[in-house]
């Protein structure tokens, strides 16, 4: 787990740290995650040592069996979260795709200072925009591991990374991974075409449908940071999902919720972003269809198989995503 919320006795607050650096790692081997005594806080370096050892044990997967390789996947989760929901969500996605036999490989938490109150919608997006820096951070230090991998893997191929890098984030977590991204790219001089993140799943995203409206331009805007640090995007949708309708009314921006909506249609997003509408694959009576997504098989299937890499249009052919929009 890393975060930038303040560290209590019993837990981790609502507001971002003060300390001159204000992100702060943990690892847990404990069962119950919510429990802050089954958390051991190390060092940022001993937390890096401790994630390249698991990725390094890895198996090496050939590039034509790509799709079985692991990984080291980020989930940062959404808005009305403290830190206990933060934990509780997180060990459900552990469960679910991080765990077994078929375990895709490691899963980190990042957990912003999320008020955990339904009423505090706009205060919370004001902390999402605040957490931006400690999250473009993290970014930024992951790419640097990758570069080095590369570079390391050029000369001796059995140094070359045995892990893909992967993110899930869900609800306002896209709007603060959305900034995060950003400030990233710049620091890194903007490359094109280094994919930072293989796969990315924007899972009922708060923001902007038209955050793609680049296309294949360079307009160094928010939308093409994402998708030049990322091999692929793909947005999870559904317009049964009330908590993005009301965000949608919150806002006056003229623009409807990429994870109500899907992608804006009046725009050509760049050709790695793609959009799923979720509604088949959701029980018509699933409670909290905001966070369903984690909890519904055909979801967490499909979920599964975006992560792994498969191509969309056998996803679609398989019946496993539905037939996208014209």
């Amino acid at each position: 787990m890393i975060t930038d919320r303040n560290v209590e006795s019993d837990g981790l607050g609502p507001s971002l740290s003060r300390n001159s650096n204000p992100l702060s790692f943990w690892t847990s081997d404990g069962v119950q995650l919510e429990d802050f005594t089954s958390w051991e806080k190390a060092s940022q370096s001993r937390f890096v040592n401790l994630l390249l050892a698991t990725a390094g044990a890895f198996p090496l997967i050939e590039q034509a069996e790509h799709e079985d390789q692991q990984h080291v996947t980020l989930f940062v989760h959404g808005y009305n979260e403290n830190w206990k929901d933060a934990v509780r969500f997180y060990q459900n996605i552990c469960n679910q795709l991080f765990a077994g036999d078929d375990s895709l490989g490691v899963c980190v938490l990042f957990t912003w200072p999320s008020d955990g109150a339904a009423a505090a919608y706009l205060p919370d997006r004001v902390d999402a925009r605040r957490a931006a820096p400690d999250l473009a951070s993290v970014l930024s230090a992951l790419y640097d591991q990758m570069l080095d991998a590369q570079t390391a893997a050029a000369t001796d191929p059995d140094k070359a990374c045995r892990a893909k890098t992967s993110i899930i984030a869900h609800s306002m977590g896209n709007w603060l991974l959305q900034k995060a991204m950003q400030i990233a790219w710049t620091r890194k001089n903007q490359p094109l075409l280094v994919s930072l993140v293989n796969q990315l799943l924007m899972v009922a995203a708060d923001v902007d449908n038209d955050l793609f409206k680049g296309g294949e331009t360079t307009d160094k805007g928010d939308g093409d940071a994402i998708a030049n640090l990322t091999y692929r995007v793909t947005a999870l949708y559904t317009g049964r999902d009330p908590v993005l309708g009301l965000s949608a009314g919150l806002k006056h921006f003229g623009k409807r919720r990429l994870g109500r909506s899907g992608l804006d249609r009046t725009t050509t997003p760049p050709d790695n972003v793609w959009d799923v509408d979720c509604s088949s694959l959701i029980a018509a009576d699933a409670e909290n269809i905001h966070s369903a997504y984690f909890s519904q098989p055909g979801t967490l299937k499909l979920m599964r198989e975006l992560l792994r890499g498969a191509d969309r249009q056998v996803l679609v052919n398989a019946g496993i995503a539905p037939a996208q929009r014209a």
